[in-house]
């Protein structure tokens, strides 16, 4: 992952809100000390961190970590597709491009036997999540209601609610989620209009 090119597209999208660290810091609720750490390039986020300053932001994680795309066919390669381990090995692997003016992610999650990937914050209101599970069992919890999805089986939810997945089964578990967030561009900086 390039550490440098993501502090910069985080402050690039902090400052084109006209959001300071302290604003940011307080709708994510990441450290204001984090979020400078990961602007200049000295520390790596966790997944969830990352998801969290995106959400706040409006944006996907993969607006964060990658520059946009504005070709009309764009071909992705397994080693082009940005990857994020989590620590307990979990990975995130994102297949879709950075589309001028869309948040759309299209992802591709892993989790080993018995792994809690833990709680995503609500994204925007309007915002979609459409899961469907390859391999493995997934337990998705929606505001605290869960929902038990198996192999084949698929779920759509209003993604501007906490959603955490776990797999509490013995193989791993494989799923799918694309989400579109829509573009509510409240906090545009003076210089952008």
């Amino acid at each position: 992952m390039d550490v440098g090119g993501l502090g910069v597209r985080l402050r690039e999208q902090r400052r084109r809100r006209g959001l300071s660290l302290d604003e940011l810091a307080g709708l994510s609720e990441i450290s204001r000390s984090m979020i400078s750490a990961v602007e200049r390039g000295t520390k790596l986020p966790t997944v969830l961190v990352l998801a969290r300053l995106a959400t706040a932001l409006g944006v996907t994680v993969s607006r964060l970590l990658g520059e946009e795309q504005p070709d009309r066919v764009i071909t992705l390669r397994a080693r082009e597709q940005p990857a994020i381990r989590d620590e307990t090995g979990w990975q995130r692997r994102i297949l879709s491009p950075n589309l001028p003016g869309v948040e759309f992610e299209f992802i591709r999650t892993t989790v080993p036997p018995g792994v809690l990937v833990g709680a995503f914050a609500a994204h925007a209101p309007g915002s979609r999540e459409y899961l469907a599970v390859e391999t493995g069992r997934l337990t998705v919890t929606l505001d605290g209601v869960t929902h038990e999805v198996d192999t084949g089986d698929a779920l759509y939810y209003a993604g501007d609610c906490v959603h955490a997945f776990a797999n509490p089964g013995d193989v791993e578990c494989v799923y799918y989620t694309a989400m579109h967030v829509p573009v509510h561009d409240h906090h545009v900086a003076l210089e952008d209009l």
